[in-house]
Order: C-alpha cells, then sequence, then structure tokens
C-alpha cells in the first residue's frame, strides 16, 4: 500500500497523531469522569448508607470492567498490529471473535450478579441497611451488563482504526444519559418513580445500552478499516489465544484494583464506615484526573501496536515520550487542584463534619501519587501495545498487593486512620521504580532493532 493510501497512525507527525486520537477520548472520559462524580452527588443526597453502598460495589463493577477492558484491550492491540502489517484476514477475525468473547463475559457475570450480591456485601462486614441498598444496586448493574460489555469492545473496534471521534460520541451520549437520568430516577421527577440507589443502577445501564447500540452503527456505518461478518462465522481458537495474550494481562492488572478495593474495605470499615465513604469519594474525584489519561492511553494503544507492526521505531518511541508527557502535566495539575481545594470538593458529596475531618488529609495525602502513576499507566499502555501486557500485570501486582494492601494493613495497626493514606504514595513510587526497569529492558530487546529488516 502506498503512502497515500496508508493508515494515518503510519504517516501523521507524531504529536498531531497522539492528539488527533487521544482528545476525542480524553474529552469523552472526562464527560465519563463527570458522570462518575454526578452519580455519587445524587446517591449522597439520598444517605451516607446509600454512597457507602455504592462504595462497596465498586470491586465487583471494577471487575466487568477489568474484563471488559482486557479483552477489548487485547482485540485492539492485535486488530492495529495486523493492520499495520496489511494482514486484513487477522484484523476481520480479531473483531468477530472479540465481540464474541464479550457476549460470553456478560452472561457470566449477569448469572454472578443475580447469584451472589448479597453475599457480596455481606463479606465486607457491611451493615443491614448497606447489604439491602448495594445488593439491589448491584443485581441491575451486573444482571444487565451485557450493555457494558458490548460498548467496550465495539468502541474499540473504532479506536484500533483510528476512528476516536466516533467514540467521543458513544460515551458521551452514554454518559450524558446517565447524568439526566440520575436525579429522574433516584427520586422519581415526572412519572418516573422514586427508586433511590436502585434507580442510580438503571440510570448506569440504561446509558451503556444505548452508548453500545450507538457504536455499533458507527461500525456498521463509518469502519470500513474491518469487515467482519456472520456469514460461517465460528469461534478462532489461534485468534482468541492472541487476544487473550495481551487480554488476560491487561485483565489481571485490572482485576488486581478490585481485590485492593475490597482488602482496603475491610481495612477501613474497622474504622468507621464513613471511612469507606471518603474512599469511594476519593475514587470518583480522581476519575477526573486519571480518566484523561486513561483517554490518553486508549489512543496511544493502536498507535504504538500499528508502528510496531510497521516496524517504525522512531515513531513508536516519539508517540510514548510524547503520552508520557503529557500525563505526567496531567497529573501535575491534578496534585496542585487536591492540594489546595479538598473542603470545597467534598462539600459536593454533603460532607459531614466527620467526613471532612477524614476526608481532608486523606486527599492530600493520597494525591501524593498522582505524578508517578501518570508515567505509570503511559508505560503499561507501551507494554500491552508492544504485545508485552505481562509487564503491566507485574507492576500492577506489586503495587496494589505486593505494597499497597500490606502497607496500609501495616499503617492501620498504628490506630491513625490519616497514615494509612500514605499507603498510596509508598505503592506508586515502587511501581515508577518497576516502570522506568521494564521500560528500558523492553526498549533493549523489543524496540531498538526494529528499524533493522526483518
Amino acid at each position: 500500500m502506498s503512502q497515500a493510501g496508508e493508515n494515518k497512525m503510519g504517516t501523521m507527525p507524531i504529536k498531531q497523531l497522539v492528539l488527533s486520537m487521544s482528545l476525542p477520548m480524553m474529552i469523552s472520559m472526562l464527560v465519563q469522569a463527570l458522570y462518575n462524580v454526578v452519580d455519587s452527588y445524587f446517591v449522597a443526597k439520598v444517605s451516607e448508607d446509600a454512597l457507602t453502598a455504592v462504595g462497596m460495589a465498586f470491586p465487583f463493577q471494577n471487575l466487568m470492567i477489568a474484563v471488559s477492558v482486557g479483552t477489548s484491550v487485547g482485540v485492539n492491540a492485535l486488530l492495529s498490529r495486523s493492520l499495520g502489517a496489511k494482514d486484513q484476514e487477522t484484523a476481520n477475525r480479531s473483531a468477530e471473535n472479540g465481540v464474541l468473547l464479550s457476549i460470553l463475559s456478560a452472561a457470566v457475570f449477569m448469572v454472578a450478579a443475580l447469584l451472589s450480591a448479597q453475599l457480596f456485601f455481606q463479606l465486607q462486614n457491611a451493615t443491614p441497611e448497606i447489604v439491602q441498598q448495594g445488593a439491589a444496586y448491584l443485581r441491575i448493574c451486573g444482571g444487565l451488563s451485557f450493555g457494558l460489555f458490548l460498548e467496550v469492545m465495539l468502541e474499540r473496534l473504532l479506536q484500533s482504526t483510528g476512528r476516536t471521534f466516533y467514540t467521543m460520541i458513544t460515551q458521551g451520549a452514554g454518559a450524558v444519559i446517565n447524568i439526566i437520568m440520575d436525579p429522574v430516577l433516584i427520586f422519581g421527577l415526572g412519572p418516573f418513580p422514586e427508586m433511590g440507589v436502585v434507580g442510580a443502577a438503571a440510570a448506569t445501564v440504561l446509558g451503556q445500552i444505548i452508548a453500545a447500540i450507538l457504536a455499533l452503527i458507527f461500525n456498521l456505518t463509518c469502519n470500513h478499516d474491518i469487515q467482519p461478518s456472520l456469514r460461517g462465522f465460528r469461534p478462532n481458537g489461534p485468534i482468541i489465544r492472541q487476544i487473550y495474550a495481551v487480554g488476560v494481562p491487561t485483565i489481571v492488572l485490572n482485576s488486581i484494583s478490585s481485590v485492593m478495593t475490597f482488602g482496603l474495605n475491610l481495612i477501613l470499615i474497622s474504622f468507621s464506615s464513613t471511612a469507606v465513604a471518603v474512599f469511594n469519594v476519593y475514587f470518583k474525584l480522581q476519575s477526573f484526573v486519571f480518566m484523561p489519561i486513561f483517554g490518553l492511553n486508549n489512543g496511544l494503544v493502536p498507535i504504538v501496536s500499528y508502528n510496531y507492526g510497521a516496524r517504525k521505531r522512531k515513531r513508536l518511541t516519539d508517540a510514548i515520550r510524547f503520552g508520557a508527557t503529557l500525563a505526567v502535566g496531567i497529573m501535575l495539575v491534578g496534585l496542585v487542584i487536591f492540594q489546595l481545594f479538598p473542603v470545597p470538593i467534598l462539600n459536593l458529596f454533603e460532607a459531614s463534619e466527620d467526613m471532612l475531618h477524614i476526608g481532608v488529609p486523606a486527599l492530600r495525602l493520597i494525591s501524593l501519587c498522582f505524578v508517578f502513576a501518570g508515567f505509570n499507566v503511559i508505560c503499561g499502555s507501551a507494554f500491552q501495545a508492544l504485545g508485552n501486557g505481562v509487564l503491566s500485570m507485574i507492576i500492577s501486582i506489586v503495587r496494589q498487593l505486593v505494597v499497597l494492601l500490606p502497607a496500609a494493613f501495616l499503617l492501620s495497626l498504628a490506630g491513625n486512620l490519616d497514615v494509612v493514606w500514605l499507603a498510596f504514595p509508598i505503592s506508586e513510587v515502587a511501581a515508577f521504580c518497576l516502570s522506568v526497569l521494564f521500560l528500558r529492558r523492553t526498549y533493549r530487546t523489543v524496540v531498538a532493532s526494529l528499524d533493522r529488516p526483518s
């Protein structure tokens, strides 16, 4: 294929390419972050128990997100690499098998949510009121999770071919619908009944289903670089193995945060349920800082994968370097905001005096990890795009299980809740050291020889 006919990921100037691929994703991710905060904002008006219940549901919801994102990252990397190598057949089969895997995954989580929601909250030593509200919330979010799984997969197919503008529309539309329907269903506005926490769950799945429908339409009408077909389709073992070679480490990587959050909830609830509520609020707030980084990550993966497949070393390394610079800059802004304005931020969530007493030092101490975290996320995206997602998995295991949880537990033994939050910057510095080590090794063993004939 001539340069004029080549996908823009192999020809457009790198800074312009990274921005054009990432900015739509960063905008849509910011809208997603807004939805997360608005969701908790309205739930907090129901009660602090309701806010705690939604927070305790996070590990299960995050596990769903981990499987959906991990599978789609594997498809994204394989599909983009195949397009870069001009292997159209593999690209098409990747898309077909990716959609099948998403449907099967959704079915598994539907059964799990319907059967185990109440037990999940009881294991976290929640009060009966929190168990009741949380289980009802989780049964809806998990039982109708097919919208989430299909949305994520279909959006990644668009990202894989550089059509991130359409994913901005799908994610933005889903989030806006969620934001609008939250107060309507939670408080029973107009003809709708008052549903409380269940209304928040219904608004969430409604937004996901509509976003999935839009993503399907855009793939069928606008995504001409791939031509998946149902005619004669059968699951393809080698393709699925290649998808999960990158996808499983990514799933494990993201699932680890579910284990971490579950464990940290157990540590924090030994102090008070308000401490768990503060932790939930932090996770919603930090999404305003991390979501743009994840959008940058989503734009960067297909660029790196494509140029890896095309053996264009300089374009690959320039993309990673520019992405890391942007990520650290965004994180610095987030650090300043969390340090200067913790009180007005917490007051968005009907913060009691107790919540402010716990939350102000929590936000200031946890946010010390932001700058290191930005660099670590970009390194993780580079490892995934180069087909070496196991390195991201190792870093995440060390950060969240080997360092963060044990550090939080040991610090909690002092009986001072404030020092528990120091586990976050401690773990992120450890992850930073590993990221630098693995990045240098990956450059020597994978990247350095790319410009030489294969």
